[in-house]
């Protein structure tokens, strides 16, 4: 109970750095000496030091002979940082507790094999499950090549599709909000950007923006929201054939591609080194419903999350199309009400 006292800890540290680490993991280091923390630290951004080496400066002297928790197991390589396993060996503690193995093949196991070499007493598996769903993104990506993939829609009380979503949930804490900050990129078709004022962005406070990929199939010419101009936003419009976007801007890249699939959008995010994408259908018929067919069958979708608003729509308003899937069952569902909406969370098998 204690080791998971402590693992919690970690995984709450790594937290802090939702949105800034891809395409590297969130990771937290607690160093705890006859049972007290005496040091804490996180991995702040991709290209800087990682957990445990801002946890042992937090430590100094205190390290020696300590335990050092990990959420994610140390590397033991020379990336843009040295090994954190020879932080660890030079701050001589004497056990390290890990989360997980690393899934990364620079890193799986090498690193509790040195610490273990060193005379270093190495426990793995703490909270694994919490670690886990902490990195998903990353271990998706690790073990596939693919980014992770989650599909976002809104749905009345008689399960008709929603073009908006429900109260509070663009707003600073709401959960859109959140969900955005915590992605690398948003999907959304040519056709909803063009009947909207405004980018789907985070608004919590310091978030990095997702790519807005942009699904332009079939269309000639797209006029994007002014907003983008004042947006932190980078904006990838993707199209099938030629087309004319407005406004001009340096934030604006156009794709030409020979087919618009979920395969070819992974394919592009993956060399791009996006590690995670939220579809988001507006709409029940347009470009991104026409991405999603086939794709779910295939397995290329990992997650799903319905917002369920308390409103009842006419029936000649839009139902969810099935995407040519028969049937598809969600394991580990969640879910929670935020505001007036139910949010519901699950993962496909």
């Amino acid at each position: 109970m204690e080791d998971g006292f402590y693992m919690r800890r970690c995984v709450e540290l790594a937290k802090k750095a939702i949105g800034c680490t891809s395409p590297n993991p969130m990771v937290g280091c607690v160093i705890v000496k006859d049972g007290d923390i005496v040091g804490e630290g996180f991995h702040p951004k991709a290209g800087q030091p990682h957990a445990e080496v801002f946890a042992l400066r937090d430590a100094g002297n205190l390290a020696e002979n300590a335990t050092a928790y990990v959420s994610l197991e140390p590397c033991n390589h020379y990336g843009r940082t040295p090994p954190c396993t020879e932080a660890l060996i030079n701050a001589k503690v004497k056990q390290v507790i890990v989360g997980m193995v690393d899934p990364n093949p620079i890193v799986a196991s090498k690193g509790m094999e040195r610490l273990k070499a060193s005379g270093i007493d190495v426990v793995v598996g703490v909270e694994e499950k919490l670690c886990q769903k902490l990195n998903e993104a990353y271990i998706h990506r690790m073990n596939t090549g693919k980014p992770f993939v989650t599909l976002r829609y809104s749905l009345s009380l008689n399960g008709r599709l929603l073009s908006h979503l429900g109260k509070g949930a663009e707003e600073p804490g709401g959960y859109y909000s959140k969900m955005l900050q915590e992605y690398d990129a948003i999907v959304v078709s040519g056709e909803f950007l063009s009947r909207t004022s405004t980018l789907p962005i985070s608004l919590e406070a310091g978030a990095n923006q997702p790519f807005q990929i942009i699904i332009a199939k079939n269309m000639s010419s797209l006029d994007l929201p002014s907003t983008i101009i004042n947006s932190a936003a980078q904006v990838i419009v993707m199209a099938d054939k030629s087309i004319s976007v407005e406004p001009k801007s340096e934030k604006v890249e156009t794709v030409l591609l020979e087919q618009i699939t979920l395969t070819s959008v992974l394919d592009y995010c993956g060399n791009r080194g996006l590690c995670s994408l939220v579809i988001d259908i507006r709409e029940d018929k347009g470009s991104v419903t026409e991405l999603l067919e086939g794709g779910l069958e295939e397995g290329l979708v990992q997650k799903v999350m319905i917002e369920l608003c308390p409103v009842w729509i006419g029936s000649s308003e839009a139902s969810l199309p099935s995407f040519g899937v028969e049937q598809r069952k969600l394991k580990d569902l969640q879910s929670n009400v935020t505001n007036e909406s139910t949010l519901v969370e699950g993962y496909l098998s």
